[in-house]
């Protein structure tokens, strides 16, 4: 399989919410300790692998919001 080139570097994710959760992601750009300090030194296929598992996380935690919000729609009474 051919590599495709990149004509732009991989911007780093970081939104300068730099605070960790309880599992040690960053609350802002979803990285771990590791993925921010080496963003540097990574190549861009590396950079593209921290992205995807960003993303995952970001839906994670989106679908586990969403599950222990427990709002139901309240349907009207019907009498």
């Amino acid at each position: 399989m051919s590599e495709q080139l990149e004509f732009f570097p991989l911007q780093s994710p970081c939104r300068g919410i730099c605070q960790s959760d309880e599992r040690g992601f960053c609350r802002g750009c979803f990285r771990s300790r590791d993925e921010r300090f080496n963003w540097q030194t990574m190549t861009d296929g590396q950079k593209q692998e921290v992205l995807r598992l960003c993303r995952q996380r970001l839906l994670r935690k989106l679908r586990t919001a969403k599950a222990t919000s427990g709002e139901e729609p309240e349907q009207p009474s019907l009498f």
